[in-house]
């Protein structure tokens, strides 16, 4: 034990006698959370609109003021032309054309049918889907006022009634800002550690290490105990802007959220060292963790949800750790889930961090 807390304390002067580790270590994620959980935002907003009117009626013009008396449009012209509409497309000034073709207002008052058409950009297809989206809202609400005004009989349809749990304001900071939280974690404790052991072989002391009696299981619990200390301080920070910068919600058990998170925090702190074990420079070492945190991120469902990916990927992400550390912290956080609803991921992070941290133990080659 005496040997162990040794090389911790050793870990922990060389860390902090950088003086760029401090503010990589306690201001970068900081700012990091900040900035990514407020530009991560699935909303649109001004969106650039074009309306080719050609019906030129009060009613028309009605649907047109309506449109841009809404925050998420701003409308940039209204022509008769439609080529118009499509040159400013092209020039990439306008994302979303609507049309009203002519007789528009008679057909609605006769209630005849009658359409609408929307053309959108789609460049940005995420951009272009929601954009019709919130269109279509606006259209049918403008359906149901003039209804109302004229005393037209709107056709019975199915009335959807939603209720948002756990999210009623579908407010994005609640969804992302755990997620978020996750990935700075991750990232630090994988790059920190993944760098560990290299950094040692390129200055020339892990030859000194290597012939001391130190016993390699001692060794590497030396080397990871600081960076899981620092991982645990930093999930503090992130976790305390969560609640109180952003106001995400927190349901669940504290004493759980941190009991995962330590276990995770063991599992992503093997596979630094594991990656440390088998590079022999800090830039080998960084390609190769920078690598694994961009598979990881882009399939953890952070961005895109499991459930759209291809069958092989969604396969593949039973093999990603951040996916299921993402699921817990939501599941905890906004639902209050209790053990029994997380044991799934639990297993398997503990069985991962015992193979990781085995493999990364064997790798590691101490020649006395």
């Amino acid at each position: 034990m005496r040997r162990i807390l040794y090389i911790v304390e050793k870990e922990f002067k060389q860390i902090f006698r950088d003086k760029m580790m401090k503010p990589i270590l306690f201001i970068m994620p900081v700012v990091q959370l900040a900035v990514l959980s407020y530009t991560a935002d699935f909303t649109v907003k001004d969106i650039r609109i074009f309306v080719q009117d050609q019906d030129i009626s009060p009613l028309s013009k009605q649907l047109i003021n309506k449109v841009s008396a809404s925050d998420n449009f701003t409308l940039l012209g209204v022509s008769y032309s439609y080529e118009e509409g499509i040159n400013e497309v092209e020039k990439n000034k306008i994302d979303v054309i609507l049309t009203i073709p002519e007789h528009f207002s008679r057909n609605f008052n006769s209630q005849r049918k009658t359409a609408l058409f929307i053309t959108a950009d789609a460049i940005n297809s995420s951009k272009a889907g929601i954009s019709i989206n919130y269109l279509q809202n606006i259209i049918r609400d403008f359906q149901v006022e003039q209804a109302e005004k004229k005393g037209i009989q709107v056709k019975p349809g199915i009335e959807v009634i939603t209720r948002n749990w756990y999210n009623p304001d579908l407010d994005y900071k609640f969804f992302m800002v755990p997620g978020i939280l996750v990935l700075l974690v991750t990232m630090i404790a994988l790059f920190l550690s993944g760098m560990n052991i290299v950094k040692e072989k390129e200055i020339g002391t892990i030859e000194q290490l290597n012939v001391t009696p130190i016993m390699k299981y001692q060794f590497i619990i030396g080397k990871l105990l600081p960076f899981l200390i620092i991982g645990l301080v930093e999930f503090t920070v992130g976790l305390l802007i969560a609640l109180y910068w952003f106001k995400v919600p927190f349901l669940g058990s504290i004493p759980l959220i941190y009991m995962f998170t330590f276990v995770y925090l063991i599992l992503i702190l093997g596979m630094g060292m594991f990656i440390s074990t088998i590079t022999e420079t800090q830039q080998q070492a960084l390609f190769l963790a920078w690598f694994f945190s961009i598979v990881f991120i882009l399939m953890s469902g952070l961005f895109t949800p499991v459930e759209s990916m291809p069958d092989w990927a969604q396969k593949l992400t039973y093999l990603n750790p951040i996916k299921y550390y993402i699921e817990v912290i939501r599941l905890v956080m906004l639902k209050g889930s209790s053990f029994s609803s997380i044991k799934v991921n639990f297993l398997v992070i503990v069985l991962s961090a015992i193979f990781i941290n085995m493999a990364a133990i064997r790798n590691y080659k101490k020649t006395a």
